[in-house]
């Protein structure tokens, strides 16, 4: 921070640029009229959301929503897994996706999960974030592991405000409410936070790439403290667009004219005008 300030401005102000792009699961879930559902979808979007880039997530997503809309995500009868399965198979033309196998899996343990809380307004109002963290590990593939990133995304996509979240209060730990990440989560690590942490933080130097996952997270974490001590998701949302591919091009080129308007054209190795 102190070595290279004008990293650090152009940093600020890529991120600040992005701050106001609807997160993809949020936007979404947005679609659904009652908080719960809300809530409801954005679970199962984060639960879904691996190795597939941010247009056909939400193209999925979108084309689940329509198909159960609302609160269809967790009534009974469950739809059977061929109705589920079926939605995968239009989206994208066929079953070639690692989480092709687990999508049903997850539907019917998201909608398991909204049934034993029917409110999850008050769910997520009467407990801590650790305590919907642990909550959250009922759901199928939110993990079981020490981060569960998973559950880390949905927690802050469900209490950020609009438009990196949802805005759902929870419960604070006491003397917690003013302090950035004090009771919340580790932050998001997406990938397109990790490709800019190699190319632009601290780590580059000593390799991004060969630090152990905890190291990784850390990095994050005070990484995105310092650059936004008000709110320090708000980097872990931006940084999710870099480099991230969009319908045409990256989403940061799409929405900086080609890199032409990005504060980071003079630092990033994938400015257009270097690819001439």
């Amino acid at each position: 921070m102190q070595d290279e300030p004008a990293l650090v401005d152009a940093t600020r102000k890529f991120i600040c640029g992005f701050s106001h792009l609807p997160d993809p699961v949020v936007a979404v879930a947005s679609r659904a009229q009652s908080k719960t559902a809300q809530v409801a979808w954005v679970l199962f979007g984060t639960a879904i959301y691996q190795d597939r880039d941010i247009p056909e997530i939400m193209r999925l997503l979108s084309a689940f929503y329509e198909a159960f809309p609302e609160e269809k995500l967790w009534t009974l009868p469950v739809p059977a897994a061929g109705a589920i399965n079926d939605v995968v198979e239009r989206t994208f033309e066929g079953r070639d996706w690692s989480m092709f196998e687990h999508v049903a899996g997850i539907f019917w343990s998201v909608g398991l999960f909204v049934r034993h809380h029917p409110d999850l307004v008050a769910w997520a109002r009467e407990r801590s974030p650790e305590e919907m963290w642990r909550d959250l590990g009922e759901i199928y593939f939110m993990g079981k592991a020490a981060v569960r990133p998973k559950a880390c995304a949905a927690i802050y996509r469900i209490v950020s405000a609009e438009p990196l979240g949802l805005g759902v209060q929870c419960r604070m730990p006491e003397g917690s409410a003013r302090k950035a990440l004090h009771g919340l989560p580790p932050l998001p690590l997406t990938m397109g936070a990790r490709r800019f942490l190699a190319m632009f933080s601290p780590a580059r130097e000593e390799g991004f790439a060969d630090l152990a996952p905890a190291q990784k997270q850390k990095l994050m974490d005070v990484y995105g403290k310092a650059l936004c001590p008000e709110v320090p998701y708000t980097v872990a949302h931006s940084l999710q667009f870099f480099l991230e591919a969009g319908a045409d091009d990256f989403v940061c080129r799409e929405r900086t004219k080609r890199c032409a308007k990005c504060p980071l054209y003079e630092y990033c190795d994938y400015a257009t005008r270097r690819s001439r």
